[in-house]
């Protein structure tokens, strides 16, 4: 059994608020059981300087946690000077799955900036960034859209992530921290809507696994993405 009781094959309870925030071109709330965050989208007329000239846009993201989004308070980042590992990899991780479902091309010379702030952590927060920073990044294209700055939709599929791993010797769909902290293999799966891999991140945290296994984790997560890709196209009204 489960610490929550869910079947081994049950995500958490997901919902995404659009609209939170006045002032960004898209924005969303996104919860998966206890963990919360913050997805909001902003376009800038301007490309990084080694596009620049190219005619292609881009897409990038920065990830946060706030003090209490834990336990225990932790120290802000701000404040230390510097970002930590964790959250630099987190941030890029992001951004390039995001970029994974962008035609970048349609999307012109321009930027958008997807920010993640964790407001509530619980286990699966990078694959909640990804998945709601997808609602935001969708929410602001369909501005771009909607004033004609941006004729074709650039966006080719949407893009989401949901965790798997072996938890008292059983595959496990979204793992909270409870498992996550236990588990003897944790994975965060990125995939398209249509059943594309971008990114698989697995390793085993105190139990080797079999290629078996790993295909009863990616069937897993193969569930767990339709699921949030549900969840994304009724958020966007598509």
């Amino acid at each position: 059994m489960r610490p929550s009781g869910r079947e081994l094959s049950e995500m958490r309870k997901v919902s995404i608020e659009t609209g939170v925030t006045k002032h960004a071109e898209g924005s969303c709330m996104i919860r998966v059981g206890d963990t919360h965050v913050l997805c909001t989208a902003t376009i800038e007329d301007r490309v990084p300087p080694f596009i620049k000239g190219s005619g292609l846009g881009w897409v990038t993201a920065e990830y946060g946690m706030l003090p209490r989004s834990t336990t225990s308070r932790m120290r802000r980042e701000s404040a230390a000077g510097k970002q930590q590992g964790r959250t630099v990899e987190i941030q890029r991780l992001i951004g390039r799955s995001l970029r994974a479902g962008v035609d970048r091309v349609a999307l012109g010379e321009r930027q958008i900036t997807v920010d993640c702030d964790v407001i509530q952590a619980d286990g699966g927060t990078r694959c909640a960034s990804i998945t709601g920073g997808w609602v935001a990044l969708k929410l602001a294209v369909n501005k771009l859209m909607k004033t004609g700055l941006v004729v074709s939709d650039p966006l080719i599929d949407p893009v989401a992530a949901v965790s798997c791993g072996i938890y008292a010797g059983q595959p496990v769909l979204d793992l909270d921290y409870p498992e996550d902290s236990e588990a003897g293999v944790d994975g965060n799966f990125i995939m398209t809507g249509a059943g594309q891999l971008i990114e698989v991140q697995m390793s085993a945290e105190g139990a080797t696994f079999s290629r078996g296994q790993m295909t009863e984790l990616l069937d897993l997560a193969q569930k767990g993405v339709d699921e949030l890709v549900a969840a994304q196209k009724a958020a966007v009204g598509a």
